[in-house]
């Protein structure tokens, strides 16, 4: 990659959103200094299978200690995808999520609900030559957060990922369809309107593995006017 396009700022979240209470505190309230790219942030860095083991892409395998993880299983794939429309192949995606109950393995989440012993909710995997990724995992619970009276989180999982360079890293969110509590998220509602769904997975039946796991589709566009929008 020998240069960058702008970012397009309106589809992503403002970096504070009043109704997103922590983001008054930790927010950008300056104007972004603007530099020229380096050829440390044109470039990699660059991952290979070495990096990975050979369970990381299956986070209902990757944890087991005695039995299966509970829940229901679920496949995540889609295509990577950068500024250009171009599929970015070997690019390292890492994902994590709470467990079906709405738990993360965390010593600082003490939501009252149970930590499996058998799901760590963490996991990686490269693209493929076409850009292509899969993941196997637990769909992740809702769960209480204590942004405002009765704030839940809507199910999601964590990705973040480089694409083709340092300057293309995104950390974002993806979450299910049809999830009735998406109208009342305030970290999906600080994305502007018209970017929501690239944030939205679709279901699909030809990913569904018969008798196994439903399927859904995440794809994921790293920079330009149809970027996944950052988490907020």
């Amino acid at each position: 990659m020998s240069k960058l396009t702008p970012r397009d700022w309106d589809s992503h979240a403002a970096f504070i959103s009043p109704e997103y209470k922590s983001s008054t505190l930790r927010g950008v309230s300056q104007s972004l200094v603007k530099i020229d790219p380096e050829l440390a942030e044109l470039t990699g860095p660059a991952f290979g299978q070495e990096v990975l083991g050979p369970l990381d892409h299956d986070l209902t395998k990757n944890g087991q200690v005695n039995g299966e993880p509970i829940g229901e299983r679920i496949i995540v794939t889609g295509t990577v995808f950068d500024e250009f429309g171009q599929p970015v192949p070997n690019t390292l995606i890492e994902i994590w999520q709470a467990n079906a109950a709405g738990r993360y393995v965390h010593k600082r989440d003490q939501h009252d609900a149970p930590i499996d012993p058998n799901f760590l909710g963490a996991g990686r995997c490269l693209t493929d030559e076409n850009g292509n990724y899969k993941f196997y995992t637990i769909k992740p619970g809702a769960y209480p957060w204590g942004n405002h009276p009765n704030a839940w989180r809507p199910n999601h999982i964590h990705f973040s990922l480089l694409g083709p360079c340092i300057s293309s890293r995104i950390v974002t969110q993806m979450y299910f369809p049809g999830d009735p509590l998406l109208p009342y998220d305030p970290i999906y509602i600080a994305t502007p309107e018209q970017a929501r769904e690239r944030l939205v997975s679709e279901f699909s039946l030809d990913v569904t593995e018969d008798g196994f796991a439903l399927g859904y589709i995440f794809n994921i566009v790293v920079r330009g006017v149809n970027a996944t929008p950052a988490e907020a």
